[in-house]
């Protein structure tokens, strides 16, 4: 079992059988299914256990034998702020139209933080949520929004299918599982140019790094046009890495926020993507956060560990640098604050001492006899 990032073995429970796998993946699936994975050994499989959570479910074959990896989902859609998720994160998902990428490896969260979002337009705008996943993870309950949840195989054939339709089910939001082809990122691109608001996911760890890739994808004479487009549509690049908490179960999610703001839609535009970095790391206003300044925030606070800060660093050097500039102008506050209390402590005592003398000088007043004075 895999517990903050991290697999232990389980030696309270038999082993598990070749047979055993075996026959539970084929519970899991349909005939034709379980025929096509014989073929094809691959599956993703989404599975709800009533009253209790949902699996995400990957069947593969290791050496002959197949094999299962569950992953839990929890039934009820977790908000934004019980994912401690920065505001700023709110108003991304209220935008009207454009595309916002939330990128990360395997594992990382992704799916959990599309979700918030999800959720914090389904409960403040009235409108209709296309998603097209493989599989479906987290379940919407329609609140204020229509939601309208495709899983590939089951509720249509594939991505390519389900986008080529999507544009007749009058979606405003569309929630693209993953960019996985050139075809697939068009249909997202001219999705968000026609007035909808489409998210999706990209393996990526950083803003940068994923314009890159999305580059990449098409041929060299096509880069410029696809720059020009992505500057207009693109509103929010989300990069994020889960750190394993300090000292309690449980890891929190840093981010990376890029929000497209007149200077990055013009590095955008003019394919310059090794400056993007710097305009994030003095966008604070505009909500923006590196990956440095999301981990030194979290190791500030006493969430994380020094060790989880710097191997998880965006830039090893530059997270050095922060962190001895941190850990040194936190020894010299605290100095500072004791020095401060000392001189305040000394005054009190000088005080109170001067007190204490002029009581004892001071001699005592004679009673005035009775009848005399006013």
């Amino acid at each position: 079992m895999r517990l903050k990032g991290a697999v232990y073995p389980q030696t309270d429970w038999p082993v598990v059988a070749t047979t055993d796998t075996e026959r539970l993946a084929q519970s899991l699936m349909r005939e034709r299914d379980w025929e096509r994975f014989q073929e094809y050994p691959e599956k993703d499989i989404g599975l709800t256990i009533e009253g209790l959570c949902r699996l995400r479910i990957n069947v593969y074959r290791e050496r002959g034998h197949i094999c299962l990896v569950m992953r839990l989902i929890p039934l009820e859609v977790p908000t934004l702020d019980e994912l401690e998720m920065p505001s700023v994160l709110k108003d991304i998902s209220l935008r009207p139209q454009g595309l916002v990428l939330v990128t990360g490896p395997t594992g990382c969260g992704k799916s959990t933080t599309l979700a918030g979002m999800l959720n914090h337009i389904n409960e403040n705008r009235r409108a209709h949520i296309v998603s097209i996943e493989d599989p479906i993870e987290y379940v919407h309950r329609d609140k204020n929004c229509i939601v309208s949840q495709r899983e590939v195989s089951i509720d249509t054939e594939s991505f390519e299918d389900a986008l080529k339709y999507c544009m007749r089910q009058n979606p405003d939001i569309i929630l693209i599982g993953e960019m996985r082809d050139v075809s697939t990122f068009n249909v997202a691109m001219q999705s968000a140019e026609t007035g909808h608001l489409v998210f999706s996911t990209v393996h990526t760890t950083s803003a940068a790094e994923t314009m890159e890739r999305i580059l990449n994808m098409f041929q060299p004479h096509e880069r410029e046009q696809i720059s020009i487009r992505l500057s207009r549509s693109l509103q929010a690049i989300i990069a994020q890495a889960l750190i394993p908490r300090k000292d309690t179960l449980g890891r929190v999610a840093a981010l990376e926020i890029m929000v497209v703001t007149p200077t990055v839609r013009k590095y955008i535009e003019d394919e310059r993507a090794s400056e993007i970095d710097e305009a994030i790391e003095e966008g604070a206003h505009w909500g923006m956060q590196t990956k440095n300044q999301a981990l030194l925030s979290l190791y500030s606070e006493g969430i994380i560990s020094e060790e989880e800060a710097m191997f998880n660093a965006g830039n090893y050097t530059q997270m050095r640098q922060i962190i001895q500039r941190f850990d040194k102008e936190k020894v010299d506050a605290e100095t500072a604050a004791a020095k401060a209390a000392a001189e305040q402590e000394r005054r009190r005592r000088m005080a109170h001492a001067q007190r204490t003398q002029q009581q004892v000088v001071q001699p005592p007043q004679p009673a005035q006899p009775p009848g005399e004075g006013k």
